[in-house]
């Protein structure tokens, strides 16, 4: 599963303003943190699973048959337990070779307890009959961050009211709420084979797991599809997409490769997911374990509750996956795309055998987004994203503190979710990679993989295949970074005394934080040459000495940048200078331009200039940021380099950072440049042309803005966000109040934080409380309160004191509108707390 939203939590803190957790709070985040998660235990096996289902658009039911054939794992048993989650069940039986012999059963917290009709044993199958009708919108249940809701099984549109919205049937099993669709063991150590027959409308294009076998059209305007699935996987990973898709079709090695989408899309499929076929040919040679399945098919459903879903042969994603030709020029999903189909192999075929071992999923799939960027675009672009997962995991911690990533103590399993699952776990298994020499480190996925196929997996049985392949005993690098958390924060100190470099490291991290065993590479730059030196730091603190013949120019400590930690050191300014144009890996490059940005020295402008010919565009446009045109000398300089970017740089992250900085000018001159822009097709451009415009000549601005097209309008939607903060307005309320009605989550994270910037300054009581009501609609409607309200409740707070005290200083109409808004903004905190 790709986690796609989590991290827009944290880049809202940027505009709302937060409040820390109440000791209350973190006493309830603890609360389970004694409870040892053990690995389900297996009573039954599930063997193979059969449906027979159809649907009630109207009630939002599901009226399913279930043959279930299972067999006692080891102990004899003359009982079952299955989870069904929120189901009327009207039938249990035994099939039998006469017929179906009913059962004794009962049914209670979504469980259902079987009396089987005789003791079996190990040796033997038995199969239960199970008529049922599923009511997932009736079933009480709670998503998390990740994952926003948990009832299984979605009806979108289902009466078809919404006209912009299609009408369709989706289902998500990560991580235990299939059982919301049809009985089963529910639980991922658990493995099946599965056969699922879909009675639809004629209309509707139907998905599943497995192969289309048949299509058999009803004579009441129905058409039954059934697909099989012949090699067994977990439950949570069983899917049905029902709706009026588009299929495009591709291969691998005659094996079909398809895209469903929804029809106005279906033209840019192969713009979309075209890179498929090669993603599976190139993770098949590294893993050497071909693609196992019998197809893959990927397919978009709207209002989807996460990123995206590896559902085994059928991956589901959120439609921000899905975007015309236009769009893609403003970026694409690739990585999640990667993410999902890694997830094929680790995660699918090998299936981590408790979410405790979510590592052995989730990092191991955003480690092949890793990997999948480097061969696609070459070793920086590989640095870029594995840099990005360092930062994505640093930046949820503090003083070096974080959970454990096989973690067998957790509040609930939803926890699991997380950067440390993700991030970390996908950099720890680059930075192992690096130690134990690429092929050696294939070569153990691959004996992993083989060892374990198509049953389950755990950290240790990684290590045992590392070991096997290596003869090297793996044990400490798994202690220090599988089964203990936090990480190094490292401070570093260089010195040159005598023709000797020296290099003192203290480990810095919180006391309560283990002390790493970390080797490290270090690159000394003297006299023209670069001399590499490898050390070994295993205590809290260490100096290391080098003889060099000069003083150095830089020392790169960590050159391969494989450390999972931070690093704090005295490098000078003329170290970082030298480093960005002799050192350049990604992450020098980008600490160094960092490093000059925050200085804010002058001499650093050099490498700035410098910086908007790097071949990374994300640096680029951060270089183009950085300068300083109060310079004239740099401005003299920058000016022709920035216009040139602005109108011919392939990337528009990169033309629109350099319309922005341009318009920061002030020059009228540029004024050209930015209403040329509005014409661009890129929405990025345009909106930084509108910016720009709006900065240059306000009222050419808001003429330019009335002009957009509907479509433009709603694609840029943040930045005319953006723009009417400066100028709250009532009449702006209605743009707001269409966002929040009708927008995806992208969009909602685009807008939220600039809309309730707007409500601050807006001083009608009236705009007030529409506009939190408009807010808590859209929470409401995404699922978004694991995202969303503890940011609010801290923007409401610090709002109601910001009221307040206007108010104090105010008097009449001015003071009463002053105070009804903090008594709004004070309803809205209580609202939030009620959740």
């Amino acid at each position: 599963m790709n986690k796609k939203f989590i991290v827009c939590g944290v880049m809202l803190a940027a505009v709302f303003a937060t409040n820390s957790l109440s000791a209350q709070e973190q006493a309830a985040e603890k609360s389970n943190l004694g409870v040892y998660r053990v690995t389900a235990t297996k009573v039954n096996d599930l063997v193979h699973t059969k449906l027979d289902v159809s649907f009630d658009y109207a009630k939002r039911y599901l009226y399913g048959k279930a043959w279930i054939t299972l067999k006692p794992h080891f102990y004899t048993t003359d009982s079952l337990t299955l989870d069904a989650q929120g189901m009327d069940i009207k039938t249990v039986a035994l099939v039998g070779v006469k017929g179906n012999t009913p059962l004794k059963y009962t049914y209670n917290d979504n469980k259902l307890y079987i009396n089987l009709n005789k003791k079996y044993t190990n040796t033997e199958k038995y199969t239960v009959y199970i008529a049922y009708t599923a009511k997932p919108d009736e079933l009480k249940v709670k998503g998390s961050a990740a994952i926003t809701d948990a009832k299984g099984l979605y009806f979108i549109n289902p009466d078809g009211s919404d006209k912009n919205k299609p009408t369709q049937i989706w289902t998500q099993g990560e991580t235990e709420s299939s059982s919301a669709w049809f009985p089963t063991i529910d639980k991922p150590d658990q493995k099946t084979t599965q056969e699922i027959s879909m009675t639809v409308k004629s209309k509707y294009t139907t998905l599943s797991n497995g192969k289309l076998v048949s299509q058999k059209p009803n004579t009441d305007g129905t058409r039954t599809d059934t697909w099989k699935m012949d090699l067994p996987h977990s439950p949570y990973l069983f899917m049905m997409a029902v709706g009026e898709f588009k299929v495009t079709k591709d291969s691998y090695k005659g094996k079909e490769v398809s895209y469903y989408l929804e029809p106005k899309y279906a033209p840019y499929a192969k713009q979309i997911f075209g890179k498929t076929p090669d993603m599976i040919q190139f993770y098949s040679n590294l893993l050497g374990v071909d693609y196992p399945w019998n197809k893959y098919s990927q397919v978009v459903g709207r209002d989807y509750v996460s990123g995206a879903m590896e559902n085994t042969t059928a991956t589901l994603h959120g439609e921000h996956v899905q975007k015309t030709d236009r769009e893609l020029l403003d970026g694409n999903e690739e990585g999640t795309i990667a993410h999902e189909l890694f997830h094929q192999w680790f995660g699918d075929y090998v299936t981590a055998e408790s979410w405790s071992n979510l590592t052995m999923n989730e990092s191991f799939a955003t480690f092949g987004e890793v990997i999948w960027h480097g061969h696609d675009a070459g070793q920086d672009a590989e640095d870029k994203s594995r840099y990005e997962k360092l930062q994505s995991y640093l930046g949820s911690t503090k003083n070096g503190e974080s959970p454990v990533l096989a973690r067998f103590h957790y509040n609930d399993k939803e926890d699991m979710f997380d950067n440390i699952s993700y991030a970390k776990g996908s950099i720890i298994l680059y930075a192992l990679k690096n130690q134990m020499g690429d092929a050696a480190f294939y070569k153990s996925l691959n004996r992993y993989l083989t060892t374990n196929a198509f049953k389950n997996g755990e950290t240790h049985q990684l290590r045992l295949a590392m070991e096997e392949v290596t003869g090297k005993d793996w044990s400490p690098y798994f202690n220090q970074w599988y089964y203990n958390g936090g990480h190094p924060i490292l401070s570093i100190d260089y010195g040159y005394e005598n023709g000797k470099a020296t290099i003192k490291v203290k480990q810095t991290q919180d006391a309560s934080v283990q002390t790493f065993t970390l080797p490290v590479k270090v690159d000394i730059y003297a006299g023209g040459q670069k001399i590499r030196k490898e050390i070994l730091i295993n205590s809290r603190e260490q100096s290391f000495s080098f003889d060099v013949s000069t003083k150095p120019d830089l020392i790169d400590f960590d050159a391969d940048k494989i450390v999972v930690g931070e690093t704090n050191d005295n490098k000078t300014a003329e170290n970082y200078y030298f480093q960005y144009k002799n050192a350049p890996s990604y992450a020098n490059r980008i600490e160094a331009l960092q490093f000059i940005m925050q200085s804010k020295a002058n001499s650093g402008q050099q490498v700035l200039l410098a910086g908007l010919k790097d071949k990374s565009a994300d640096l680029r446009a951060l270089s183009i940021d950085g300068l300083n045109l109060e310079d004239a000398q740099i401005k003299a300089a920058a000016l022709p380099i920035l216009l040139q970017l602005a109108k011919s740089d392939k990337d528009t992250e990169v033309r629109s950072a350099a319309i922005s900085k341009l318009a920061e000018t002030g020059d009228q001159t540029y004024k050209a440049l930015m209403s040329e822009s509005l014409k661009d097709r890129s929405y990025k451009v345009i909106a930084a042309g509108l910016g720009g415009l709006a900065r240059l000549a306000p009222q050419e601005g808001s003429a330019a803005l009335s002009a957009l097209d509907a479509d433009t309008k709603d694609h840029i939607a943040g930045s005319v966000a953006t723009l009417y903060i400066s100028d709250p307005r009532d009449e702006h309320q209605a743009f707001y109040e269409n966002v929040m009605a009708t927008g995806d989550r992208n969009k909602i994270f685009a807008t939220i934080g600039q809309y309730f910037q707007y409500l601050r300054a807006n001083t009608n009581p009236v705009v007030t409380e529409k506009g939190i009501k408009n807010i808590n609609n859209a929470i409401e409607r995404l699922k978004l309160q694991a995202y969303l309200n503890k940011q609010l409740a801290g923007a409401y707070t610090a709002t109601v004191q910001a009221k307040q005290k206007q108010a104090a200083a105010a008097t009449g109409t001015a003071k009463d509108n002053l105070n009804k808004q903090a008594d709004l903004f004070k309803k809205g905190a209580a609202d939030l707390g009620k959740e």
